[in-house]
C-alpha cells in the first residue's frame, strides 16, 4: 500500500488528504506545524466563495474556481454548514472605471460565471445595494460566504473517518530522498513515504527548498487588514461591494463583505508584511524581510509598484486614508462607522526572479514530491477541485 504525506493543514492540504483517503489510494498522514488546523490563510480570509469574475479564461484559477464553487456549496449542504449566497456587486464609481469593468464582464462571461448581469442604471444598482454610489456595475448573484475553518474541520473528520492521520504541532524540518521514496523529518519523528504533497501556503518555498526544488517562485507575504463596520450601520451593506480592480495591480482594493455570521467588514487592503506570518506591523522577522530584499526580483518589483505600495502603507497606518477609499462606494459612511481593525490575513503571493507576481496556481514536481507553489485566492473556493487536480495529474 502506498504511503502519502501531506504537508500543510489548511483547507487545501486537508482537501488533498481527504480525496486521497476517500479514493482509497493508500495510507494518508497530514503534518501541520501549528496546534490547530486552518491557522493561517484558511482561517484569516473573508470567507468568500468566489464565482470566478477575475480570472483569465482557460487558466487553472478559472477552471478550478468554477468547479470548486459548486463542490464547496454541495459539501456545505451535505454537512449542514452555513452557506449564504449574498451576491457581489463590482462597482464602477465613475466613467474612468468603465473600461476595466468591461474587461471583468468579458472575463466572467467567458468563464461561465453563473447569473452574471451588467447594470448601467444607477437606480438599478441601488435596488441591490441601496447605499452604493456608482455609474455601472456587474452583479454576481451567486457569490457566497462560508466559514472556511469550519469546512476544514469537517473535512478533517472525513480524513480521520477514512483511516487517515492528522499530526498537529509537527513542523516538517527535513525531506530526504531515499531512492523513489521520501523521508519526512520533524522534531519528534521520522517516517518514510512513497509520495509527499506539499500544500504549505506561506511556507511553500521553504518546503520546496527542503525538497531540493528550484527556489523560484518565492513567497512574498502581503498582509490584508480588515476594519469592522459598526453593527448599528450594518444596514449599509446587503452583500458584497467590490471596486473594479486596477489591471496594473494584482490586488482588489478595499471592499465591503457581509460575512456568513452577518458581520460586515471593510477590507482587506494589501501591504507588504514584515514576516511570513506577520498579522500586524509589530510582527517582524528579520530573516523573512532580508530574504525578500535579497531576492533578485525585489528591485524590479519595487520599480513597478512603489507608488501603489506607498499608498497601501498609508491606508494601513492612517485611518482617514483607509476611510476615504471606502467612502467612495458608500457616501453615507462616517469615520466612526469603522470601529476597529478586527482581523488581518497574510496572502502567500509567489513571485519570480524577474519581480513578476504569479497570476495562476502553480505546481512543481520533484521526484516523489509534489509542490503546490502558488495558491492564493481563490484557493479556498477551489480546494476540493485542486485536490482532484493534483491527484489526477501528479499522483496517479
Amino acid at each position: 500500500m502506498n504511503r502519502f504525506a501531506v504537508i500543510g493543514g489548511g483547507i487545501v492540504g486537508i482537501a488533498v488528504a481527504r480525496a486521497l483517503a476517500l479514493r482509497g489510494l493508500g495510507e494518508v498522514t497530514v503534518f501541520e506545524k501549528e496546534a490547530r488546523l486552518a491557522a493561517h490563510q484558511t482561517g484569516h480570509n473573508s470567507g468568500v466563495v468566489h464565482a470566478g469574475l477575475y480570472y483569465r479564461p482557460g487558466s487553472l484559477k478559472a477552471q478550478l474556481c468554477a468547479e470548486g464553487r459548486q463542490r464547496i456549496r454541495d459539501y456545505c449542504l451535505e454537512k449542514s454548514l452555513p452557506y449564504r449566497e449574498v451576491g457581489k456587486l463590482v462597482v464602477a464609481v465613475d466613467e474612468a472605471d468603465l473600461p476595466a469593468l468591461v474587461d471583468i464582464e468579458s472575463r466572467s462571461l467567458a468563464s461561465g460565471v453563473p447569473g452574471l448581469a451588467r447594470i448601467d442604471d444607477p437606480a438599478k444598482l441601488r435596488e441591490i445595494e441601496p447605499h452604493v454610489a456608482g455609474v455601472a456595475a456587474v452583479h454576481s448573484p451567486h457569490t457566497a460566504v462560508v466559514d472556511y475553518a469550519a469546512i476544514t474541520e469537517a473535512m478533517a473528520q472525513d480524513v480521520r473517518a477514512s483511516g487517515g492521520t492528522i499530526l498537529l504541532g509537527q513542523e516538517v524540518t527535513g525531506l530526504r530522498m531515499e531512492g523513489a521514496r521520501v523521508r519526512v523529518q520533524t522534531a519528534v519523528s521520522e517516517q518514510v513515504f512513497d509520495h509527499v504533497i506539499a500544500c504549505a501556503g506561506l511556507q511553500s518555498d521553504v518546503v520546496a527548498r527542503l525538497a531540493g526544488a528550484d527556489p523560484s517562485p518565492k513567497i512574498l507575504p502581503f498582509r490584508g487588514e480588515y476594519w469592522e463596520l459598526s453593527p448599528k450601520r450594518n444596514h449599509l451593506v446587503n452583500g458584497m461591494i467590490y471596486p473594479v480592480p486596477d489591471p496594473a495591480f494584482p490586488f482588489l482594493g478595499v471592499h465591503f463583505t457581509r460575512g456568513v455570521y452577518d458581520d460586515v467588514h471593510v477590507g482587506p487592503n494589501a501591504v507588504p508584511a514584515l514576516a511570513r506570518e506577520g498579522y500586524s506591523w509589530g510582527k517582524v522577522s528579520v530573516r523573512d524581510t532580508l530574504e525578500s530584499l535579497r531576492w533578485p526580483g525585489a528591485l524590479p518589483l519595487a520599480k513597478r509598484y512603489w507608488k501603489m505600495g506607498l499608498d497601501s502603507v498609508g491606508e494601513s497606518l492612517l485611518k482617514p486614508v483607509y476611510f476615504s477609499r471606502a467612502r467612495r462606494f458608500i457616501p453615507e459612511l462616517k469615520p466612526s462607522d469603522l470601529t476597529a481593525k478586527t482581523a488581518a490575513g497574510v496572502r502567500a503571493q509567489a513571485w519570480g526572479r524577474d519581480g513578476s507576481l504569479l497570476d495562476d496556481f502553480a505546481v512543481d514536481q520533484n521526484g516523489p514530491v509534489t509542490l503546490l507553489r502558488n495558491a492564493p485566492s481563490p484557493a479556498a473556493t477551489s480546494s476540493l477541485a485542486i485536490a482532484d487536480y493534483l491527484i489526477d495529474n501528479y499522483l496517479t
